[in-house]
C-alpha cells in the first residue's frame, strides 16, 4: 500500500517518536504514592497517554480533585529530576524522518506534551532540525480536540485532505477522525492494533521501516 498525494505528515511524540511509555506510567505512578492517593494501574495510566497533563490527572484521579494541581507538580519534578526509566526513541525514527524530508514532505508534531517538555526533549534528542512546526498542549486544547491539528493545517495553508496523522493511542486516532484527517496507527506505543483499528486509520504499521515504505516521493505541483 501507498498513500499518495500527502504534503504533510504529522507525528504524535510519546510512544510514536519516543519510546517513553514505561517512563510515563512510572512517573504517575510515583506521583500518586507521593501524595498518598490511590495508585493508578499500568493500563489506566497508560490509556491517557496524549491527553495534556491537566486532562489526564483529572481523568485518572477524579475523586482528588483537591490534589489535581500538587499531583501535576509532582509528575514534573519526577519525570524530569527522579524518575530514571529510560526513554529512548524508536528503532529507525532518525533515519525515517531524514528520508521523509528527502521525500519531499513536511514534518509536525502534535503531542499532549508542555511545550517546555517538547522542546526539551526536541533538543535532547537532536530531532529538532527536522519538525517546522510542533503543537502542544500549552498552545492547543487537548487532544482528541482537533485543535491542533486545525492549527498545523492554518500554519500551511494546506486542506486536510494533504495531510495524515501517525500515532499510537485511541486518543491520537480520535483527534484525526475530528479533524476529518487520516491517520497512520502504529502499533509499538500503547495500543494494538485491533485497538487502534476502532478509529479506522487507513494504515497501521509495526516498525519505521514499514512507516516509510508507506510513502511515496512528493509529486511538486
Amino acid at each position: 500500500m501507498k498513500i499518495a498525494n500527502k504534503k504533510l505528515i504529522i507525528f504524535d511524540w510519546d510512544g510514536t517518536i519516543m519510546d517513553s511509555v514505561p517512563k510515563i506510567v512510572a512517573t504517575l505512578q510515583s506521583a500518586a504514592r507521593e501524595l498518598r492517593v490511590p495508585e493508578p494501574d499500568h493500563v489506566d495510566a497508560k490509556n491517557i497517554i496524549g491527553l495534556s497533563l491537566d486532562t489526564a490527572v483529572s481523568t485518572l484521579f477524579p475523586e482528588h480533585s483537591e490534589h489535581h494541581q500538587a499531583l501535576e507538580e509532582q509528575y514534573k519534578h519526577h519525570y524530569v529530576s527522579v524518575d530514571t526509566t529510560p526513554s529512548p526513541l524508536f528503532d529507525d525514527v532518525r533515519e525515517t524522518l531524514q528520508a521523509l524530508k528527502d521525500k519531499g514532505y513536511w514534518l509536525a508534531i502534535a503531542t499532549g506534551k508542555s511545550r517546555r517538555g517538547l522542546d526539551r526533549l526536541l533538543n535532547n534528542t537532536g530531532l529538532a532540525d527536522f519538525f517546522e512546526i510542533s503543537m502542544t498542549a500549552s498552545e492547543a486544547k487537548s487532544k482528541p480536540d482537533p485543535d491542533m491539528l486545525e492549527q498545523i493545517l492554518a500554519f500551511y495553508d494546506i486542506q486536510r485532505e494533504q495531510a495524515v496523522m501517525i500515532g499510537d493511542t485511541q486518543i491520537d486516532m480520535q483527534l484525526a477522525a475530528n479533524a476529518n484527517m487520516d491517520a497512520v496507527g502504529v502499533t509499538f506505543g500503547v495500543h494494538s492494533q485491533t485497538e487502534l483499528e476502532t478509529y479506522n486509520p487507513i494504515a497501521t504499521v509495526d516498525n519505521y521501516k514499514q512507516l516509510l515504505d508507506l510513502f511515496p516521493q512528493v509529486i511538486a505541483t
